[in-house]
């Protein structure tokens, strides 16, 4: 372990691997060193003994729910969006190779009492429940729009500029009603609150492109792919493609002390009393304690049942969006159920999540909306856990850090951190302009 390294990087977390992926990839030569046993850090995907250890004690689970290791319940689940970002980077590394995809079956919309699917093109826009019959001519017009619309042909434009123009002005134009606008900014374009709506409406429209284009890609019910076995499967696959180009994976290694010289500019990282050279650190912020602030924290509850989510066409793995307004709070709920079908969990059973950014200290209350859609559940756990963003200023201590997972059930918000630390590590923007059917593994 002594020796030099351009970068050390503390954590196994979906972040830490993607960017020791692309630095190696790089030719960089990286030592990847995580304090626990186990890949993934925050984001381990656990099987059903880890689960009861976690949040149960010594209690042992029961024995209905079939054997511990048919389960991978991922304790950060996030969908992908088939065109999405992640996917590009994935391809962008070849990483692919290692992983086997599954388009996910539902994607819904919690409104007035009532989940609904959520519609993403003209055609669906007309069939929609969530809106009247004026408003579905109204609301198809806008989505002809955005299909229609192409950044680089002003003929597509209707005589507005989007990078000035804001969603609120743009929406204002359609007359579409504040239930439509929910569902589009909330389900579609996937803004976690409205802040959206005074921002320039170019990045809106973009995303709900990002939406349709991926719901067309796999002929799906949604526009979301998961992996097989869970999301435990990316931070292996990149471990696997780190040492192809020559990376170093180090598990359990306690402590992982981040030494500096007398300026504060990294200069290595000790374990075990040996100390490995480098020049840069990237880690998640539980290895830099003093280097990043709360800034909120996420309450979730981890549901096993033997049913689908009620209301969702017998929907085997599925995203459910409450927005904000639907249930008089600031920040949006997620619920996201995975199951048999992407062997997460046992034949017949089905692992379900709500999550959102906290609001109180009640988990058990302030989740009550999204678990209610459930129906009955077998066993429940709460949790509630402190998100954290870095504060230090890394041109002058060389020491990367991420920030920790949001209550999203999708990856466009996780991996938009990554490519922004990507870019701060090494001066440059990552090319994402790859071939999109690599990563169509998944079809049956």
């Amino acid at each position: 372990m002594d020796e030099e390294y351009d970068v050390i990087v503390l954590g196994t977390g979906l972040k830490e691997c993607i960017l020791s992926g692309l630095l190696s990839v790089d030719g960089l030569k990286v030592l990847h060193m995580d304090r626990n046993d186990y890949y993934g850090g925050e984001c381990a995907s656990l099987n059903l003994v880890q689960l009861w250890k976690r949040f149960r004690g010594d209690d042992k689970p029961p024995a209905h729910l079939g054997s511990s290791r048919d389960y991978n319940v991922d304790m950060v689940p996030k969908f992908m969006m088939a065109n999405g970002t992640l996917v590009r980077v994935l391809i962008h590394t070849d990483v692919t190779k290692y992983l086997y995809f599954k388009a996910v079956d539902g994607s819904f919309v919690y409104n007035k009492g009532k989940v609904h699917k959520v519609p993403a093109t003209d055609m669906e826009a007309l069939k929609s429940p969530l809106m009247g019959l004026f408003e579905k001519r109204r609301a198809r017009k806008f989505f002809i729009y955005v299909q229609d619309y192409n950044e680089s042909d002003p003929k597509t434009h209707e005589g507005m500029d989007l990078r000035r123009v804001t969603t609120r002005e743009l929406i204002a134009k359609y007359g579409l009603d504040d239930n439509t606008v929910d569902f589009i900014g909330h389900a579609l374009a996937l803004h976690r609150d409205d802040r959206y709506l005074d921002e320039p409406a170019l990045e809106t429209v973009k995303r709900m492109k990002l939406y349709a284009e991926s719901l067309a890609r796999f002929q799906g019910g949604s526009p979301y792919i998961y992996p097989l076995y869970g999301l435990g499967e990316l931070p292996q696959a990149f471990a696997r493609l780190s040492a192809v180009y020559g990376g170093t994976y180090m598990l359990n290694k306690p402590e992982c002390k981040v030494e500096f010289n007398d300026e504060g500019k990294v200069i290595g990282v000790t374990s075990e009393g040996e100390t490995a050279r480098c020049t840069k650190v990237v880690c998640d912020p539980s290895y830099l304690p003093n280097k990043v602030r709360k800034v909120g924290k996420v309450a979730r509850a981890i549901a096993i049942m033997s049913h689908p989510i009620p209301n969702t066409n017998d929907s085997h793995s599925v995203q459910v969006i409450l927005p904000q307004k639907q249930l008089g709070r600031r920040s949006d709920m997620y619920l996201f159920c995975c199951s048999y079908s992407h062997n997460v969990a046992p034949k017949g059973k089905f692992i379900a999540f709500v999550s959102t950014e906290a609001e109180t200290d009640h988990p058990e209350t302030e989740l009550k909306p999204g678990i209610d859609l459930l129906g009955p559940v077998e066993e429940i756990f709460f949790d509630i856990y402190d998100r954290y963003e870095p504060v230090n200023e890394p041109s002058l201590d060389n020491c990367f850090i991420s920030t920790s997972y949001d209550a999203t059930t999708h990856f466009e918000s996780t991996v938009v951190d990554v490519l922004n630390m990507y870019t701060l590590i090494t001066g440059k923007v990552l090319d994402l302009s790859v071939d999109l059917s690599a990563a169509s593994a998944a079809e049956e």
